[in-house]
């Protein structure tokens, strides 16, 4: 596939994405940009959140991390933990934002503790999401980089600006009202993207030696699901799986990028049916990814296909540049794009909303769509700064990555919301900070010192992260008068 052939694709697909901006965002104000005026259909918001969610990374560094033996199938004890989080953020948080009818959830912690606290939640939003978005974005502008603008010597900071401008163009003025529906086509896209590459590949897989798909599947040494063995590595259940429940609680429960949509539902039920039914689905698509990445190893094994140094590429280097056909190549971009962008958009939103509502007061003042737009411009060249920053500094897969990172920037506001929600103590405020910045620091020199002696955190560093803030703020707080 040429990469003129495949920058069309990219070019047609993001006028489509145009195109439903224009329609959605007709008579857009303040309100319709942060929560669509509260008219989403619970629906619509579930299957656009299924896009969002997964992202460019789950489409191609989960099954690039099957490749792993002492990986396999084990991100799904991961994806378990995220449904019982699921359960935690429908029925203990967002009841608490739709009784306090907030825009931004950080306004919780402004009325349960004070200002500082409010910025304090916002702060580490930003940075999570900044964080979380050039990741995903990193992880697609490097494909687009290999397989697409290399061949025109075009440098990687330029793909990263047309990456970025692109979701610019379609967000700038509807906010979250056109990406609810954004994120519907886009995820409709990359769900027929999996499907048709699974079926692809599992014609094209010789299966005449085994008794099948399902024999060859789990006599594969890319099949084990749970890990039980060896407690001091960082896949053993128990990490894996209550690092994935606060992992969700932080990541989705408590970031605004995700609780946005949430709270454009008309109502309680509509949000909490649209969580339940988005967590039953995103844990049956986290294992068909699983089973994808087995079947590209499968498929490269049989076809003498060297899998790239960089696991997260093997996805991309089957679909565009081997002899399986146009067809997969052309469902495979559309679903990368869409997977990538669903999430990227919405980010860029979100950071833009919590910088005016949480530290701009536009609620309160009225501020003019002015001052929003260009704040939208600001947050646009923070991501492109910060993507161009990681692209120099991050070398492991990109789901580790992220799962990584969010331990050190979600646990503060993991401890700190429910630090609130399970005690009536209130915090002295000059300590706020401190209590709030120390923890993730601790928790980098625990996780150095256990991994000296061979003990490794994965994805419970989290835990640790939230539990050290629930401490140092349980120091610092004192009953509440009257």
């Amino acid at each position: 596939m040429s990469p003129a052939f495949i920058f069309a694709i990219l070019m047609t697909y993001f006028l489509v994405l145009v195109g439903i901006s224009f329609l959605t965002s007709r008579g857009a104000n303040n309100d319709t940009f942060y929560l669509g005026n509260k008219q989403s259909p619970w629906y619509v918001v579930a299957f656009g959140m299924i896009g969002a969610s997964l992202s460019g990374i789950t489409f191609i560094s989960i099954p690039g991390w099957v490749g792993d033996v002492s990986k396999q199938f084990g991100y799904m004890q991961m994806v378990l933990g995220y449904f019982v989080g699921y359960l935690v953020i429908a029925y203990v948080l967002m009841p608490l934002y739709y009784r306090m009818n907030v825009t931004s959830i950080y306004t919780y912690l402004q009325k349960r503790f004070g200002t500082e606290a409010h910025k304090i939640g916002a702060i580490y939003f930003l940075l999570s999401r900044i964080t979380g978005a050039s990741i995903r974005l990193l992880l697609v502008a490097n494909v687009l980089q290999a397989f697409v603008f290399d061949e025109f010597n075009i440098p990687f900071e330029v793909t990263v600006f047309i990456s970025i401008a692109l979701i610019w163009m379609y967000t700038f003025k509807g906010g979250i009202k056109t990406i609810i529906w954004t994120d519907t086509l886009q995820t409709l896209f990359m769900l027929l993207s999996l499907g048709f590459t699974f079926w692809f590949l599992t014609s094209e897989i010789d299966f005449s030696a085994s008794n099948g798909f399902i024999h060859t599947l789990a006599e594969s040494e890319y099949s084990q699901l749970f890990f039980w063995e060896d407690w001091n590595g960082k896949y053993h259940f128990v990490k894996m799986f209550f690092g994935g429940m606060f992992i969700a609680i932080g990541m989705t429960g408590l970031d605004q990028d995700m609780m946005q949509k949430n709270l454009s539902c008309k109502n309680i039920k509509s949000a909490q049916t649209n969580m339940i039914s988005f967590s039953i689905v995103l844990v049956f698509i986290n294992f068909v990814f699983l089973v994808l990445g087995a079947l590209l190893y499968i498929y490269a094994g049989q076809q003498g296909i060297a899998v790239p140094e960089k696991s997260d590429l093997l996805f991309p280097q089957i679909a565009l540049k081997s002899e399986i056909g146009i067809g997969i190549g052309i469902l495979f971009l559309l679903g990368l794009i869409a997977a990538a962008y669903s999430s990227a958009d919405s980010a860029l939103t979100s950071l833009t909303t919590s910088v005016c509502v949480d530290f701009l007061d536009t609620e309160e003042k009225k501020t003019s769509k002015k001052r929003r737009q260009l704040i939208h411009v600001i947050m646009s060249v923070v991501l492109l700064i910060t993507v161009i920053i990681l692209n120099k500094t991050l070398d492991e897969s990109a789901i580790w990555q992220l799962i990584w990172l969010a331990g050190f920037t979600y646990g503060p506001l993991i401890g700190l919301f429910f630090f609130g929600i399970l005690t009536k103590l209130v915090l002295k405020a000059n300590w706020m900070v401190v209590a709030c910045v120390l923890p993730p620091v601790f928790t980098y020199f625990i996780n150095n010192w256990l991994g000296q002696i061979g003990f490794e955190l994965g994805g419970s560093l989290i835990i640790l992260n939230s539990l050290l803030t629930f401490l140092l703020l349980l120091l610092i707080s004192m009953k509440a008068k009257g």
